[in-house]
């Protein structure tokens, strides 16, 4: 036999009557029994509206009630109740389970996973590093290798408007170091001539007392005239 789409929703209408007529009707109803059972674990005011049911296996009914404890929302607290032979239904578990569209903490990741993936981040971060640092030293590479060129292209601008006639280079507009040259000539020459002037007068001193001394000797002895 060919399913359509109405057949297949025939047959699911069919599976939950059955589940229905498998589920304990106590069960079903023992939203007092599960409330109960969640008010030892949680405040009262947690615990909002009932929120269905699922049917577990062995005739096991989640009941379901709204969670409104911020900080879960879409949460929904279940409680697990059964029915033994024999008994009134009890309560095999309360829990909070996420719902749809609950927010999820993510997946966990062993240890040593979480380790790998830190050390593969850091080596990334260093690689990086180490190539901002290698694209700075070329950069001041390339700075200095300009200047060289400028310095290069300065000396070849030079021509013979920039040198003097015996083929020293001007510096300085004539000066050497800040040093006027013309200035130092000039101090030259006149130490020169000072040093012959002084000559020139100790020489006449001299001659002035060797004429001293031959008037004292004629004046002290009349006689050798």
């Amino acid at each position: 036999m060919t399913s359509t789409p109405e057949n297949d929703e025939q047959a699911a209408d069919d599976a939950v009557e059955t589940v229905d007529a498998v589920a304990d009707a106590r069960l079903i109803d023992a939203h007092d029994l599960a409330r109960a059972a969640l008010y030892e674990i949680t405040p009262a005011a947690t615990v909002g509206a009932p929120a269905g049911y699922t049917l577990e296996e062995g005739g096991v009914v989640s009941l379901r009630f709204a969670n409104t404890m911020p900080g879960y929302p879409n949460w929904l607290w279940t409680v697990s109740v059964a029915v033994v032979d024999g008994a009134e239904p009890t309560v095999l578990e309360a829990e909070l389970l996420p719902g749809e569209g609950a927010l999820l903490a993510p997946e966990w990741v062993p240890w040593a996973e979480r380790l790998a993936e830190y050390q593969a981040a850091q080596a990334a971060l260093a690689a990086e590093q180490g190539d901002a640092e290698a694209s700075d030293e070329g950069d001041e590479d390339a700075d200095e290798a300009d200047d060289e060129d400028d310095l290069d292209d300065d000396i070849d601008d030079l021509d013979a408007a920039d040198f003097d006639e015996d083929g020293s280079p001007i510096l300085h507009a004539g000066d050497v170091d800040g040093v006027d040259i013309d200035e130092l000539d000039e101090d030259a020459e006149d130490d020169e001539n000072a040093d012959e002037d002084d000559e020139a007068d100790a020489g006449d001193a001299a001659a002035e007392e060797d004429d001293d001394e031959i008037d004292d000797a004629d004046e002290s002895d009349p006689t050798e005239r």
